[in-house]
């Protein structure tokens, strides 16, 4: 079994590099009729949300879930996504805040961060800005956002805790956190594999290599400040799902290992709320 990936920086690169490659291959390609909506963002978002973008808007979404629909957005306010990718969610949220709303985007990916500007611009979002940086550490003022949501990138994090205080720091009294994630339902310790084996034959790109359980992520919810915390399963994975997440051999995970995990890897969606 190979080493682990357990250096934050080495984690990050790798996030990086997967990310960045995969957003270059969708918008480096001919147009819709070879890097259009799939069945993906239809489904998380709706065929009638996808189809009114204009046809070179770069669709491709990477997430697990539609923080949107979470968040329940209201005009006037001011949401941060963080993980915000090719910028889907931020220029869909901001058609719901409205012109007096603001969003911010919030990636640390170059090739991300120019595919959501060059979305931008093609939208003629005037109530946007994606922002350069790490989400363990937002570069935004204390208490300067309604909202935060996120769609399967928290995961992806090395310090998990980090990233959910930092987030509660930025929230204003009263705010929300709205967001999809990759979560273990049930006790990593009561699986028939060491949790150090299991994150070593899973990919942090892939999402669930970093993946924290139901109750690890209240814990950390909990210590950051937040109430009224809720985590609902909203998708399930299979064996098949955790096959094609392993690295590039498939025997790092036997047979048996991923009946016993089959649909205990979800996909949740997460609120909670920083107190008025």
């Amino acid at each position: 079994m190979s080493e682990p990936i357990s250096d934050p920086t080495a984690i990050k690169a790798a996030v990086r590099e997967h990310y960045g490659n995969a957003i270059q291959a969708a918008s480096g390609c001919c147009g819709p009729t070879c890097c259009g909506p799939t069945s993906t963002e239809v489904a998380l978002y709706g065929a009638e949300t996808i189809t009114a973008l204009p046809a070179d808007v770069v669709t491709a979404s990477f997430g697990c879930g539609n923080s949107l629909a979470i968040a329940k957005l209201q005009p006037n306010e001011v949401v941060l996504d963080l993980g915000s990718g090719g910028g889907l969610e931020v220029l869909l949220a901001a058609r719901q805040v409205g012109p007096a709303g603001f969003v911010y985007g919030l990636d640390m990916t170059d090739a991300m961060l120019e595919t959501a500007r060059r979305n931008a611009q093609k939208l003629g979002a005037t109530n946007v800005s994606f922002l350069k940086g790490d989400i363990e550490a937002i570069p935004l003022p204390d208490r300067s956002v309604d909202v935060i949501i996120s769609n399967c990138v928290i995961n992806l994090a090395p310090d998990k805790g980090q990233v959910l205080g930092d987030a509660f720091r930025t929230l204003r009294p009263g705010g929300r956190l709205a967001v999809s994630d990759i979560v273990f339902d049930g006790e990593l310790s009561d699986l028939p594999i060491a949790e150090a084996e299991l994150r070593t034959a899973l990919s942090w790109a892939g999402c669930f290599a970093g993946a924290l359980s139901m109750s690890q992520y209240r814990t950390l919810l909990e210590a950051a400040g937040f109430t009224e915390i809720d985590l609902t399963v909203t998708q399930r994975y299979g064996a098949d799902d955790l096959r094609a997440q392993a690295l590039a051999d498939e025997g790092l995970l036997p047979v048996e290992i991923l009946q016993s995990l089959d649909g205990k890897i979800t996909s949740c969606a997460i609120t909670a709320r920083r107190p008025g």
